[in-house]
């Protein structure tokens, strides 16, 4: 499906852009693909057992995955990582901030396989990178946002496309079609992190937001945000 020009979002069960299992929701999140001059950039990767799907989806629209030249990842939960360890045997090269770095480099239970009866392929990420960081990617610069709570990796990633500033928010907020909050279920989960958070990133105006699951953003997402955040301060206190 392309959002942009340019720019697409290539897998996501909930859309139904890709599927595991028949009828699941949350065993592959959205993956986006970004064609620049230079070659191709992924953010997420799905569960790994959807990446056939994923490539087919991006063939459709003359990507090829072999231009993928980096995946960035919001954070090591399964759905979203899973597939990291396929991407690094066909040499892309995997960028994360350090929480997730660790986690996926381990494949413990911040990955969460447990919760998809699966396990984990480890894998090491080739660049790590932090809070704050602006990294230029293929000619695009990316500015990184550590938004820990929902697991103690989440990220998001913010970048100008077409005009329009566009952030990969991954699971920091839900989307309206699957509530409010990531999964509280975490080993990592931390409810007061996770409000601080919020309270950040709904600073923050954007024009298109990314998630990691269901519906993408057009129109105001730093309204959904607030509204997040306002929910977190309702329950949470």
């Amino acid at each position: 499906m392309q959002v942009l020009k340019n720019l697409y979002q290539v897998g996501g069960d909930i859309n139904g852009i890709t599927f595991d299992l028949q009828d699941a929701l949350w065993n592959d999140g959205n993956s986006y693909i970004l064609k620049t001059d230079e070659g191709l950039i992924m953010f997420d990767c799905g569960c790994g057992d959807t990446m056939e799907q994923i490539f087919s989806n991006m063939r459709y629209w003359d990507l090829s995955p072999d231009d993928i030249r980096f995946c960035v990842l919001t954070h090591p939960h399964y759905d979203h990582a899973g597939g990291a360890h396929l991407l690094k045997k066909r040499g892309i090269q995997l960028i994360a901030i350090g929480e997730t770095a660790d986690a996926v480099a381990s494949g413990d239970e911040r990955c969460c396989g447990y919760l998809y009866h699966k396990t984990f392929r480890p894998v090491k990420v080739d660049r790590v990178v932090t809070d704050g960081e602006k990294m230029n990617l293929l000619g695009i610069e990316i500015e990184v946002m550590h938004l820990p709570g929902h697991s103690m990796g989440c990220t998001a990633f913010f970048f100008e496309w077409t005009g329009k500033k566009v952030v990969v928010s991954g699971d920091v907020i839900g989307t309206l079609l699957v509530g409010d909050f990531g999964w509280d279920g975490s080993i990592d989960f931390n409810k007061k992190i996770y409000m601080q958070s919020l309270q950040r990133f709904a600073k923050v105006d954007t024009d298109i937001m990314l998630p990691g699951h269901g519906m993408i953003y057009f129109h105001k997402p730093r309204w959904r945000v607030e509204q997040v955040l306002n929910s977190a301060l309702m329950q949470w206190r």
